[in-house]
């Protein structure tokens, strides 16, 4: 690959030629064909579009960096006609200064570089045929309707070569290389050609030109406006078809057309598309399996014993619990949590349980699928062996490439950016940035939870509680809950904040890192921004999982936390009603703002755009001032849409025990999503430049990594975070003698038993309430499993407490090993490539190999045919 592009990429530079020998684009004028694709000849199809202001019309700058300007633009379209690139320039219609320079590919530069790039090009039609699965006639009233979206016609394709060009399947040159094709390779060559030598270091690209404001834009048109069909006959407005039969809304139960996807947008968009697409479709199990375990809590919630003493006034009202906190909270009646008793009943059932081992299956399910499935779509799509021959090297890597070094393999010397001691020294200064970076979110975390410990008391002293009298409103707005609201919502609002800070911190730390190929570079910056993004949206999770009122102490010596604040405790129900609302809180206000960022945005600027250009002019504007006018895709591309995915991905598989109804949720919101980017990259984006795919890169392993922790923490969610083990514990150890008095198993008498015994006397000064104690009582309750006032090992962990945490690390070692064992065995009976896939790429490797040496065979026969000839006539004329 490197000789290659010595060969021919280097050359293709050019030198910074004298003003007279600069070549210029042609000029001509809008010919008031709003849709036309082509030069003004009507013959040269435009392959890419470069935007720039009029230099002499500028006047934000100064002279003499104007000439600059205009000079480095001019040596760089000089040196792409020197490509064999050809140019038209077209002054706007809208706006005078802005100037349009067409860009079109003749059929030798493409085949040249289509070989230099290794692109697969048909060679023949393609002899196998698909078998038909037994669900095909339920899927066909799902699919697009194939007389509007014609199936794509499939070929055995091989690496095009220029000397075998009579190989390929070539009906027709101006169609053999497709308009994405015709991009790419155009986009290559523009990420390659000099503009400006200085101390001998060479400054290419249309990125960096882009960057410095010498080009405004620079992007593929599309083929049609998406509201009508194209009023050219020979324009197949594949844009408008997109448009009609999958972003419109009314598709929202259709089934993708994921191949007229990948021939309009390129592999990488396919892909993405396919993967959202298999990942909304196996949500549906998981939401139906979900909303039946959540049916089941609420159907069962009547039957809840503990909820049921809980507001039983004869029991629940004949309990005091302590306070708190130090001083500022008061006694309060157990009964004020009626209402959350009930909800947790709802989410902390035996359902739950069911769901966290049925999801710890179903993500296993779903990433061994996958594979399978994008085996079939790498064959399809012609990426099986793209990493290996097609991918290039990036220009920001080519020009950095300084460094002398002999390869271990071939004996040869090759550039490269760094030597091995440069590496270490940027892998451990990046590596240090990103954990540095990763406590600075932590920091932010335990700011949150500073606030919480805060603000608690604050509440606890507004909203005060008295023993004596309930008020409707206070059943609901308890401190507890008050502050987990206002909490989750400051640590929403902090989440967003930082993630804008955190893109720009992990962008340039992976360019300082400067990845070789653009699939490197990715992988890096998706490694560095989901490890951010793990920990600013999952820490406060974590938190109140894992964490809050695990280490509380009891009221007469409780644990401070940083020395000053008093660890939170839960609600005598435990932390997962309110791991629930964390949850709601994110997920929903993250699809929220997501959606608003991602789609009204966009469409906001593009109406004050349109608006601004209808008040300028009611004149004809061509297809590539209309697409000018659109919002620019972004350097991540699809990044953001895979991240949001993703994390969405953990929210629905690691804290599923605590939320079953999350499954339903991601399919909602999912149905809307692949709509929503289909209609934003239509109708609201430049089409963006066609790239190729293999998969889905670094986040298939982020999602492996998701799914084995997401056994772990259900596992633990339903062991510490919910009181399902200690409820069980009670009912089969408890409830009975020798430690119970019922004569059967029963939950009666559950919530005595989980309430510890305090003495009021045995208070210290720093925490003594303020308020007075009403009644004749001398003791309190408090949520433990201690030995009550008076026992000789008073305040210490009972054998209750003992039993409980047996239980606990028993069920937690047993549920992870009968998961992972259960996902071990999927994993090795589903193979990652079906045997059906793996049959086709072996069948259309030896159908390659044989016509390419049928043919070159035949050539040498019939060279060697009339060297004989002229042997044998040679030797005839002797005689």
């Amino acid at each position: 690959l490197v000789l290659e592009l010595n060969q021919v990429i280097i050359p293709t530079y050019g030198t910074v030629l004298d003003q007279q020998n600069l070549h210029t684009p042609e000029w001509a004028d809008f010919d008031d064909k709003p849709d036309s694709l082509f030069f003004s000849d009507g013959k040269r199809r435009i392959d890419f579009v470069l935007v720039y202001e009029d230099e002499s019309k500028k006047m934000t700058r100064k002279r003499s960096d104007r000439k600059k300007q205009k000079r480095k633009r001019q040596v760089y379209e000089s040196n792409l006609i020197n490509n064999g690139l050809q140019l038209e320039a077209t002054r706007s219609v809208l706006d005078e200064k802005l100037i349009f320079v067409k860009v079109h590919a003749p059929w030798e530069v493409l085949c040249t570089y289509a070989e230099v790039m290794h692109i697969k090009l048909p060679l023949q039609p393609s002899d196998l045929k698909t078998r038909d699965s037994a669900f095909n006639w339920f899927s066909r009233l799902f699919r697009v309707d194939e007389n509007i979206i014609k199936p794509e016609q499939e070929f055995f394709t091989a690496p095009f070569q220029k000397e075998h060009l009579s190989n390929f399947y070539i009906q027709d040159k101006d169609t053999f290389f497709n308009p994405a094709t015709r991009s790419r390779i155009v986009h290559f060559i523009l990420s390659r050609v000099e503009y400006a030598t200085k101390n001998n270091v060479k400054k290419f690209g249309i990125n960096k030109l882009l960057d410095t404001g010498i080009y405004k834009a620079a992007f593929p048109l599309h083929d049609s406006s998406f509201r009508h069909l194209s009023t050219d006959p020979d324009c197949p407005s594949e844009r408008y078809l997109l448009y009609r039969e999958w972003a419109h809304p009314k598709n929202i139960f259709k089934l993708q057309p994921l191949d007229f996807i990948r021939r309009y947008y390129g592999e990488k968009i396919g892909i993405y598309f396919a993967w959202l697409g298999f990942y909304t479709n196996m949500l549906i199990v998981a939401a139906v399996v979900g909303v039946g375990c959540f049916l089941y809590g609420c159907l069962t919630k009547d039957n809840c014993t503990w909820s049921q003493e809980v507001c039983d006034p004869s029991i629940g009202g004949n309990i005091i619990m302590c306070p708190q906190c130090d001083k500022v909270c008061t006694y309060w009646n157990l009964t004020i949590t009626c209402e959350s008793s009930k909800k947790l009943c709802m989410f902390d059932s035996f359902g739950t349980l069911v769901f966290a081992v049925f999801m710890g299956i179903w993500v296993t399910l779903f990433l061994e699928f996958w594979k399978r499935r994008q085996a079939e779509l790498e064959y399809e799509w012609d990426t099986v062996e793209y990493l290996e021959q097609e991918e290039q090297v990036r220009p920001e890597y080519e020009a950095r490439c300084t460094h002398v070094v002999v390869n271990e393999i071939t004996r040869q010397e090759e550039h490269v950016p760094y030597t091995a001691c440069g590496k270490c020294v940027r892998m451990t200064f990046c590596t240090s940035a990103v954990f540095f970076w990763i406590l600075l979110i932590i920091a932010s975390v335990i700011g949150i939870i500073v606030y919480r410990l805060s603000v608690f008391l604050v509440f606890s002293a507004t909203l005060s509680q008295h023993i004596n009298r309930t008020e409707a409103l206070r059943k609901y707005l308890t401190p507890q809950t008050a502050t987990s609201v206002t909490a989750s919502l400051i640590s929403f609002i902090v989440i967003m904040v930082l993630n804008v800070i955190y893109e720009k911190v992990a962008i340039l730390i992976t360019d300082f890192e400067l990845p070789r190929t653009q699939t490197d570079y990715e992988n890096s910056l998706t490694t560095k921004m989901f490890l951010f993004q793990f920990v600013n949206y999952y820490s406060s999770c974590f938190y109140i999982a894992f964490f809050k009122g695990k280490f509380v102490g009891y009221p007469g010596n409780p644990v401070y936390w940083l020395g000053k604040y008093r660890n939170e405790e839960c609600d005598p129900g435990g932390c997962l009603l309110e791991l629930t609302t964390q949850l709601a809180i994110i997920v929903g206000g993250k699809a929220i703002w997501n959606n608003i960022q991602e789609v009204l945005l966009p469409w906001v600027k593009n109406l004050i755009g349109r608006y601004c250009a209808a008040a300028r002019s009611e004149k004809v504007v061509p297809r590539w001032e209309q697409d000018y006018h659109l919002q620019p895709i972004g350097k991540l591309g699809l990044f953001y849409e895979y991240l949001e995915m993703v994390i969405q991905f953990g929210f629905v598989t690691l804290f599923v025990a605590s939320f079953p109804l999350a499954p339903l949720l991601a399919l909602i919101n999912n149905m809307l999503e692949i709509r929503l980017d289909a209609w934003k990259l239509t109708t609201q984006f430049r089409r963006m430049v066609p790239q190729k795919a293999q998969d889905i890169g670094a986040w298939q392993p982020i999602m492996q990594g998701i799914a084995i922790l997401a056994v772990v923490t259900n596992a633990m969610i339903i062991a510490f975070t919910s009181d399902m083990i200690p409820r069980l514990v009670y009912y089969w150890s408890f409830s009975v003698p020798p430690y119970g008095s019922h004569s059967s198993h029963t939950m009666k008498g559950y919530i005595n038993s989980t309430l510890s015994v305090f003495n009021i006397s045995d208070f210290k000064n720093a925490s003594k309430p303020f308020s007075p104690w009403f009644g004749n009582q001398t003791t309190c309750r408090y949520r433990d499993l201690r030995y009550p006032p008076g026992h000789q090992h008073q305040y210490e962990h009972n054998i209750y407490y003992w039993h409980v945490i047996a239980a606990k690390l028993a069920f937690i070692i047993v549920m992870e090993h009968v998961i992972y064992f259960v996902k071990f065995i999927i994993s090795y009976v589903i193979p990652d490539v079906s045997q059906q896939t793996k049959s086709k790429v072996k069948r259309e490797k030896y159908l390659t190999q044989k016509l390419l040496h049928e043919n070159d065979l035949k050539v040498v026969k019939k060279t060697m045919g009339k060297i004989a000839a002229k042997i044998i006539k040679g030797v005839d004329s002797t005689f």
